[in-house]
């Protein structure tokens, strides 16, 4: 197959990152760490930063971190970058720690959003946060966008806030909110922030700084792509632009089906729940053949009328339903997540606008078109940038150290990989990425990559020779794309692997493959593994990646996720049926066994994802059972902000096949089962965890109500048993669970598995230890 073209043609009028002339202050070189304080500066030779980022994650100057990043692209272009981490949101006190910026106040609440962050899928505390230092929680504030914001203008009233980061790129429109159960203003409103830049943000952030820089007021700039702002009603700056309500994009009211002209008498009744058969219908006309005669009626195609007069794509913009409307109607909410991801592709999507607030205090919010994806020149220029690869001093230990008490989690975890792309053509409801990334893959050249892993070797303290991975968002998307930059920039479609394959697409894994061998040839890399989630799907159209994957890349176990066995949920997330899963499995246990190894596949699912039954839940128990799997970590769906899957969380209705009012039996729009309530949330849990003792008398209970009390017995077929041993009632982990303590004979009972190595644990990847006299010895970590 045909290598997907490296530049799309609306990358072309993009202006290069490289391109601008730098900011005076280049001169001062580049610093080894940007600085955290007022020394650092001193020691710089700045009397001040032109710009401060703000985060609610801790600095690791590092590529897999948003602020370094931003940090270093800026201070590639010559501005002087400070950097306040996690700072005290109680005062603005410590927003003067650095003095006043000279362009804008940079605001992030971290590489997550911060209630994800701080909240289970239950709406619990969370203890910990990987972000931080010593896996310490609480160190940044609930809607942390809004409240760094806030004290940002408190400390220096006059200086221009750009607003970034996943938590704003999820927030750009009126948006359902998990946590409050209730629809909120865009985070634009709530911030009060004087520009929002959503998605990847390099090429608006550097457009942004330098037009600051020329003095150019904040408020005049209107037309840079991925960024959102408030205009009043009336403002002179949207003179010229033509406005279309968003219900001629997606109607959100009854429509008229036409009849398909190809269709006979016959089958076009039954389409309509009629019959033309004279016994059946006695008043229908008669015909020789004995069916009721209908004239063919040929309308137009809606999609040609006025094709040539529609107003030019750029300079429209689309009205969606006003806040004070998603609010109060769950129809036109669905309505308006609808025509926002459908106007998601840079090559042909149109600015948004949504209304806030009647009156004196009306005010739109301005959505301009999605930014321009970067090329692979600019990204091997973002990813070669003079990272120190390493938190900033200030955390270490009294030994200089990061490993011991002042460990960040989320450092430890990508601290051997390389990230060697971005983007993801999925289109998963209920997942985020394409939300922020786009769907359009951005991949870094063979020659960056290699040089990363070089520095890696050379300078990271600690490494091994094992490359933990080189990924992204999906391991194998690299340099996968459209066959043409034409179709790419006009298609409107959410994903380009479902319902199935995309023709398009391209699935060529020659150059991943290239990659991979080509890394574990370097001098000094013993191992590289592969930790990013795979997509099988497009994995079997390329049996030579799978067996380089599984012969040289999976370190015993390799994680992946069907999400879901039954057909009802999968279609509510747009992943693949379990057959994709299957004929995965069956070409990576043929290469495991060439290759003479013991490997395993590990699958993730989610529990009370919209569209799961209770019956679909206990057939994927049975799936796990008949699989020897028992799920450790369960993962239940967690409706982030602006996912279409969260729209069917609270709206009921399923956006993918188009939103109308007339709902239910005959109606247009799909209802979807929605799992609310702890009881059901928690019982949809327990199916993923039926092994778990604690877990049986809910499941007992819920067998009885469905009908199916021939699942509670003692034997083989039972899902359940019918003797409950004695528990806590807490949890304990299924990766200590299924495994024999030393020297202590394995024995049945409390969900113990007798045979070794039968059952499968999600947390390790492993079967139970195996070993004479107890569990096998792992290798201590050098």
């Amino acid at each position: 197959m045909n290598a997907p073209i490296d530049v799309s043609f609306f990358h072309r009028p993009a202006k290069p990152l490289t391109s601008y002339r730098p900011y005076w202050a280049k001169r001062f070189g580049t610093a080894p760490f940007l600085p955290m304080s007022r020394a650092e500066m001193d020691a710089l030779g700045w009397d001040s930063c032109d710009v401060i980022l703000v985060t609610g994650d801790a600095y690791v100057d590092h590529p897999s971190f948003g602020m370094a990043v931003i940090g270093r692209v800026l201070e590639a272009q010559g501005f002087r970058v400070g950097i306040i981490a996690q700072p005290d949101w109680t005062s603005a006190q410590a927003f003067k720690a650095l003095g006043k910026p000279n362009l804008f106040w940079g605001v992030t609440a971290g590489n997550m959003d911060s209630m994800i962050n701080r909240y289970t899928a239950d709406r619990k505390i969370r203890s910990d946060d990987a972000y931080t230092p010593g896996d310490v929680g609480g160190k940044r504030p609930d809607r942390a966008a809004i409240v760094y914001s806030q004290r940002c203008r408190e400390a220096y009233k006059d200086v221009p806030i750009v607003l970034g980061g996943i938590e704003g790129s999820l927030r750009r429109i009126a948006h359902y909110d998990y946590w409050s159960d209730k629809v909120r203003r865009s985070i634009v409103v709530d911030s009060k922030c004087d520009l929002l830049l959503y998605g990847n943000a390099e090429r608006a952030l550097v457009e942004v700084a330098h037009r600051l820089a020329a003095r150019t007021p904040v408020e005049a700039i209107t037309d840079v792509r991925g960024t959102a702002f408030i205009r009043r009603p009336g403002d002179p700056s949207a003179e010229g632009w033509i406005e279309i309500d968003s219900t001629e994009v997606d109607q959100p009211g009854p429509v008229e089906a036409h009849l398909n002209p190809y269709m006979t008498t016959s089958e076009a009744a039954q389409s309509q729940g009629q019959s033309c058969s004279k016994d059946e219908s006695p008043d229908a006309t008669a015909s020789p053949q004995g069916a009721a005669v209908q004239p063919l009626t040929f309308v137009p195609n809606p999609a040609l009328q006025g094709k040539g007069k529609r107003p030019p794509r750029e300079r429209t913009v689309i009205r969606l339903p006003s806040y004070e409307q998603v609010r109060s109607d769950p129809v036109l909410y669905a309505h308006a997540n609808r025509v926002l991801h459908v106007e998601a592709n840079p090559g042909n999507a149109r600015a948004l606008v949504q209304a806030h607030g009647e009156g004196a205090t009306a005010r739109d919010v301005w959505i301009n078109p999605p930014p321009i994806p970067l090329t692979t020149a600019e990204m091997d220029h973002v990813f070669d940038l003079p990272y120190a690869r390493s938190p900033h001093p200030s955390y270490a230990d009294e030994h200089g150290r990061h490993d011991g008490a002042t460990k960040i989690p989320a450092w430890e975890m990508i601290r051997f990989s390389v990230n060697i792309m971005r983007g993801c053509f999925g289109g998963c409801t209920f997942c985020s990425i394409t939300e922020h990334e786009g769907r359009i893959i951005q991949s870094r050249s063979e020659d960056s990559i290699i040089r990363e892993l070089e520095e890696m070797r050379d300078k990271v303290e600690g490494f091994t020779g094992v490359v933990s991975d080189l990924g992204g968002p999906t391991a194998n998307m690299y340099r996968l794309g459209c066959r043409t930059p034409e179709i790419e920039a006009a298609c409107r479609k959410p994903s380009c692997v479902y319902p199935g394959i995309c023709q398009n697409l391209t699935t060529d894994h020659g150059p991943l493959i290239k990659i991979y061998r080509r890394a574990r040839a370097l001098k000094g890399i013993k191992k590289v593994l592969i930790g990013s989630g795979l997509r099988y799907d497009l994995a079997v159209q390329s049996p030579e990646y799978v067996k380089e994957l599984v012969q040289h890349h999976v370190g015993g176990y390799l994680k992946i996720a069907p999400e879901h066995t039954e057909s009802g949920p999968l279609s509510k997330m747009m992943k693949p049926g379990i057959g994709s899963y299957d004929r995965f499995k069956q070409m990576f246990e043929k290469y495991s066994e060439e290759a003479g190894k013991k490997q395993y596949l590990i699958p993730y699912f989610i529990a009370a994802h919209p569209g799961t039954s209770d019956e679909d839940m206990m057939n994927l128990a049975l799936w796990l059972k008949r699989n020897g799997f028992r799920a450790d970590q369960v993962q239940t769906f967690y409706p982030s902000p602006m996912a279409t899957a969260t729209a069917m969380y609270h709206s009921g209705l399923n956006p993918l096949k188009g939103i109308h009012r007339d709902i239910g039996p005959g109606g247009r729009s799909e209802r979807v089962d929605i799992v609310r309530g702890e009881k059901r949330r928690r019982l949809h849990k327990a199916f993923l965890r039926y092994h778990d003792p604690n877990n049986w008398p809910l499941l007992r209970e819920a067998l009885k109500a469905m009908g199916r009390a021939d699942l509670i017995g003692n034997g083989k077929q039972h899902l359940i048993p019918t003797y409950q041993p004695l528990t806590d009632g807490g949890y304990q982990s299924a990766r200590r669970k299924n495994s024999t303590p030393p020297g202590q004979a394995r024995a049945p009972g409390a969900g113990q598995p007798v045979a070794k190595g039968r059952l499968l644990t999600q947390h390790t990847g492993l079967p139970p230890r195996a070993g004479t006299g107890g569990a096998a010895r792992r290798p201590k970590p050098r």
